[in-house]
């Protein structure tokens, strides 16, 4: 018999900072995106807390290189810029410039492209609406004063949405959902700036929706039990098929 080859599960990588690193926390959102490709795809989280794009961009080509580009990356999410619109008097450390923001998640793309990973399979994630209020509390508990506000929130995200539109990528506008029709946002965030569970809910469910056209071609890895011939199940196992590599 000739050498059977390993099999390769697609890949989801979620790239990002805390809110992403925070994903896979009981009722994350990354881990509800999990549970929906289990024997489709890996979710694997890469989420950086603290980060911005600035050290995002320089670490992005030790995350994703041509090895692992070539390991079939369904899709990735790119969902920075709470830290980046920190306010530069009160986070100088964390802030990034609007400009800056914007040409580093092209910046993102165009590494992603040169490995093999196409515009369309990028998905970015605008930052969430911040909720002054309670963010204040955190803030003043660490001895600062409120560092973030919700409007500059809101331009990253504008330009967040037009570096997708420019550079090809698809783009989950979270800032602009949240707040749709007025609603109150104050309960999709834990603190004000990071995700409760009702906020990870709905995040997994606007970006399954992305997802879902990306991913369901994709077929499940290995024959699901019933298939197997219990008399003969190196029949159906040992097959190669279209995921193995």
């Amino acid at each position: 018999m000739s050498k059977l080859k390993r099999i390769v599960w697609p890949q989801v990588i979620l790239f990002g900072d805390s809110i992403t690193q925070f994903a896979f926390q009981t009722n994350g959102w990354g881990s509800e995106i999990a549970n929906k490709l289990v024997r489709k795809c890996d979710v694997i989280n890469r989420g950086l807390s603290g980060y911005n794009t600035r050290w995002a961009k320089l670490v992005l080509p030790r995350i994703v290189d041509q090895a692992n580009a070539d390991a079939n990356i369904a899709a990735i999410t790119v969902f920075f810029g709470a830290n980046d619109c920190s306010l530069p008097d009160r986070n100088p450390q964390q802030h990034v410039p609007l400009t800056e923001y914007t040409q580093n998640l092209k910046d993102m793309v165009k590494h992603l492209a040169s490995v093999g990973v196409a515009a369309d399979k990028v998905i970015f994630i605008t930052p969430p609406p911040l909720y002054e209020p309670d963010w204040e509390k955190e803030c003043l508990m660490k001895g600062s004063p409120l560092n973030r506000l919700n409007a500059v929130a809101g331009q990253y995200a504008q330009a967040c949405v037009q570096a997708a539109g420019q550079c090809g990528a698809e783009v989950l506008d979270l800032w602009t959902l949240m707040q749709k029709d007025g609603q109150d946002f104050s309960a999709y965030l834990s603190d004000g700036l990071h995700l409760s569970d009702k906020g990870c809910s709905f995040l997994a469910e606007h970006l399954w929706g992305l997802l879902e056209r990306r991913v369901n071609p994709l077929p499940m890895i290995l024959p699901y039990w019933g298939d197997v011939d219990p008399k003969s199940p190196e029949t159906s196992l040992l097959t190669e098929s279209t995921q193995d590599k």
